[in-house]
């Protein structure tokens, strides 16, 4: 046994960690965490708007594969920084947790606050360069291989490049990502698109201009109404209840508040929070001062107006929010977030500020336009007496639910531990059957599937909780749904989807995630909901650098047809035959095990919402009724999608 000693402890200096651990700093190395790079760039540039200094910010895609973002504030100091003794730029480009944002001199309110962003894009950079232009100077600083400085320093200070006027100011940061470290380094202009929509909709005024070296595209963002165009924007394709979008802004203390809604013909709730222009994806007290107030404030127009009587009991909130479309947004001074992700914010004085602005607000507008009251209200009855019946036909089905014959369907675990049980949900008895025999009895349960699932998006409630298949898995989860749903009793760890590879298995992949989305998102935003990712081909092959005399057949599964691509280049091997896998059902017991349930080797791709905004657009729009703008979606989004042929 190896000593454990002093000797054993490793400690990563300088930015030596982020590259070992890029993950921590930037989620994955993914496609996802290859952009997360150019937002913790442009969250610099954002925050000098938020200050007051810039008004145009630039994002350009390099024709050699870099990232160019130039802002047009302040410029990065380059002086001497007092406590590391090296040019300030250096301190915010080369060392972790430095920044103004822990100033409040510098920046009163900003979106990145742990002063991590800029270096952490340099160390996963093969390549940095940062411009700026500050005092009628330009100063050029270079790095390379993980954010190693390049540019010798002249008696200690960044030597200047050249002269410009004194107003022309700026910082300019050009990187090239480590295809070492990345899946791929091949940025894509539609999330970068999508994300400068989004980021022109929260940052009233921002111009951001966007070109394509290498498509030769360009595109300009800029939103004079801000969330008010956001609403419009995310309601393009709904029922709206009334024309205008209410909008409402003001300040409580040193809290800036902007709210905007509109109501639509649908039954959900679809409240958008944001603090300093970060998503907090769950909310939290903000989003609790604006639901507060609205219901207290509905209410009392309810009983003034006469759609409450003096016996009736108040309208519920859920009542008075469904159809809602909301985004509540504000700029606080010293936000502090639940967790490393940002994802809810803490700060009880971020209610109160809310709950005040909005208050005083709203009331004004409401006194000034009574048909969208009137419209408000009438779709606040419309939904109590839907939930009321609704409520009945659930507690009915919910009180079955423990007398609902699941023995015929579920084939469950022996285990009762929670934190090492499985379930996997697959379709048809032909896979279930299958997955029942190569499974490991002790921790993987299998639910199949008979036939799809209903699509809950076009279905009331009492006919979602009528559906047999649906009925099954609420009861093998055993957590309930909706408001009853207690994501503590839930019996699995992981729930892991997995069909056949074909177009039906990806339509009732698709069901069961709006099933989830709508009616159990914790499972979810948990971390519970995974696809299983069985292999596409089984290849048998000869190993030609093989030094054996005799060379002996191979075989070597492959899980898409890009992998079979590659495989199909390498020299060294002869394929014999091709095996294409067009079902579950026609692997044997072994090779599912070995390839699609061993936790050891099998592929799992755990589903998150990255962007709640695009998901509830996206879930209504290919799950609803409308069918011009889904055709119309799917044509824009065929050219990026993968054929599978």
């Amino acid at each position: 046994m190896a000593v454990y000693d002093g000797s054993q402890i490793v400690v990563l200096e300088g930015l030596e960690a982020v590259r070992k651990r890029p993950g921590m700093y930037i989620g994955s190395t993914g496609s996802r965490g290859l952009h997360h790079l150019i937002w913790e760039i442009l969250d610099n540039a954002i925050d000098e708007h938020l200050a007051g200094f810039c008004k145009e910010v630039d994002i350009t895609m390099l024709a050699d594969g870099g990232i160019k973002v130039k802002d047009y504030g302040r410029g990065v100091p380059v002086d001497i920084h007092p406590q590391k003794h090296i040019p300030t730029e250096r301190v915010v480009y080369t060392i972790l947790h430095a920044g103004g944002k822990f100033s409040s001199n510098v920046y009163k309110v900003s979106g990145g606050l742990h002063g991590v962003g800029a270096s952490v894009v340099n160390a996963l950079s093969t390549k940095m360069e940062v411009t700026i232009r500050r005092d009628g100077l330009i100063y050029k600083d270079e790095y390379a291989d993980g954010g190693k400085p390049v540019t010798k320093l002249v008696d200690g200070m960044l030597p200047h490049i050249g002269r410009c006027k004194k107003e022309d100011t700026g910082t300019e940061v050009i990187f090239y990502p480590d295809d070492s470290i990345f899946e791929t380094v091949e940025f894509k202009a539609e999330v970068i698109k999508k994300k400068l929509k989004e980021t022109a909709f929260l940052n009233k005024g921002l111009k951001l201009v966007f070109k394509n070296e290498i498509s030769g595209e360009e595109a300009v963002f800029e939103e004079k109404e801000g969330i008010r165009s956001y609403i419009r924007y995310i309601n393009k394709d709904a029922d709206v209840l009334h024309d205008d979008v209410v909008y409402i802004e003001g300040e409580s203390g040193d809290i800036e508040v902007e709210v905007a809604f509109q109501y639509t013909d649908s039954y959900q709730e679809q409240i958008n929070a944001y603090c300093n222009r970060i998503n907090v994806v769950d909310g939290g007290t903000l989003v609790t001062g604006f639901k507060t107030a609205l219901t207290r404030i509905i209410n009392q127009y309810a009983r003034e107006l006469g759609y409450l009587k003096d016996k009736d009991d108040n309208f519920d909130g859920k009542d008075i929010r469904n159809g809602i479309v909301a985004i509540v947004s504000i700029k606080h001074p010293d936000p502090q977030f639940e967790g490393q992700t940002k994802t809810k914010l803490g700060n009880t004085d971020a209610k109160m500020a809310v709950d005040d602005v909005f208050s005083k607000e709203v009331v004004r507008y409401f006194d000034k336009n009574i048909d969208t009251l009137k419209a408000i209200l009438d779709m606040t009855q419309k939904s109590f007496h839907a939930r009321t019946a609704s409520d009945k036909a659930r507690n009915a089905v919910l009180k079955t639910l423990n007398d609902f014959d699941t023995k015929s369907k579920l084939s469950a675990c022996t285990s009762k531990k929670a934190e090492e049980c499985e379930i996997y949900i697959v379709e048809g008895d032909s896979a279930g059957g299958t997955v029942k025999t190569a499974r490991n009895r002790k921790t993987q349960a299998v639910l199949p599937l008979r036939g799809k699932i209903l699509n809950v998006e076009k279905a009331p409630l009492e006919r979602i909780l009528a559906n047999n298949e649906i009925r099954s898995m609420i009861s093998s989860f055993g957590c309930g749904i909706g408001d009853d749903f207690d994501i503590n009793k839930l019996r699995y760890d992981k729930i892991i989807i997995l069909t056949d590879a074909d177009v039906d298995g990806a339509h009732i992949s698709t069901l069961l995630l709006t099933f989830f989305y709508r009616f159990m998102p914790d499972l979810i935003k948990e971390g519970k909901v995974y696809r299983g990712l069985p292999p596409l081909y089984k290849v048998d092959y000869e190993d030609l650098a093989s030094k054996a005399k005799k060379k002996s057949k191979k075989s070597e599964y492959v899980f898409n047809d890009y992998e079979l691509e590659k495989f199909r280049k390498i020299k060294e091997r002869k394929i014999i035959s091709v095996q294409r896998y067009k079902g579950l059902g026609e692997m044997d017991a072994s090779q599912l095990w070995e390839t699609t349930l061993d936790p050891e080797r099998r592929k799992l791709a755990r589903i998150d919402i990255s962007d709640t905004v695009e998901a509830d657009q996206v879930t209504s729009l290919l799950m609803g009724s409308l069918v011009p703008p889904r055709r119309e979606f799917i044509m824009q989004e065929a050219q990026y999608a993968k054929l599978d042929v």
